[in-house]
C-alpha cells in the first residue's frame, strides 16, 4: 500500500472498525441479557455465581431466576447506553461503566469456579467449556474500556 493511500485507508477503516467494535458489544451484551430470562441461562450462571466468594451471598436474597432477571435488567440496560453515544456520550459513560463492571465480576468465575480448568488434559493452560465460555470477556472488557474512553472524549468535545 503507498503512503498516498495508507491514510485514506486508515480514515475509511476507523469509524468502521469504532462502530464494529461499539455495536458488537452492545449486541453481545443485549443478547447475553435478554437470555438472563430463561430458566437455562438462570440455571447456567449459578455455579458461577454460587462459587464465587464476592457474589455467592445473592442467592442468600434472591432466588436463582430473579437474580439471573434482575441481571439482565442490569446487562440490557448497559447495551442500551452504550448505543447512545453519539447522541448522549455522557449516558454512554455509565453504560460502559456497567460494562467494565460485568466482565470484570465475570472474569472472576475463571479463579473461583471448579472445572475452568479441563482436568483430563491436564489442566491449566487447556480451558474447560466454562473456561472458554469465560474468557472471551478478556476481550469484552477491552472493548468495553475502549467504549469508555470514546464515550469520555465525546463528552469534553
Amino acid at each position: 500500500m503507498s503512503t498516498l493511500t495508507a491514510p485514506r485507508t486508515l480514515t475509511t477503516l476507523e469509524p468502521i472498525g469504532a462502530a464494529l467494535a461499539r455495536y458488537g458489544l452492545v449486541v453481545v451484551i443485549a443478547w447475553i441479557g435478554a437470555l438472563k430470562f430463561t430458566a437455562f441461562e438462570a440455571q447456567g450462571i449459578a455455579p458461577l455465581v454460587s462459587h464465587s466468594p464476592l457474589m455467592s451471598w445473592v442467592y442468600d436474597v434472591f432466588s436463582v431466576g430473579t437474580f439471573s432477571a434482575l441481571l439482565g435488567v442490569l446487562e440490557l440496560t448497559a447495551a442500551a447506553l452504550i448505543a447512545v453515544k453519539p447522541w448522549w456520550p455522557k449516558l454512554s459513560i455509565a453504560g460502559s461503566v456497567i460494562a467494565v463492571g460485568l466482565f470484570t465480576a465475570t472474569l472472576s468465575f475463571l479463579f473461583t469456579t471448579p472445572g475452568v480448568f479441563e482436568a483430563s488434559a491436564g489442566g491449566f493452560p487447556v480451558l474447560s467449556s466454562t473456561g472458554q465460555f469465560l474468557i472471551k470477556d478478556v476481550a469484552l472488557i477491552g472493548i468495553a474500556v475502549w467504549t469508555l474512553t470514546d464515550a469520555l472524549r465525546s463528552s469534553r468535545a
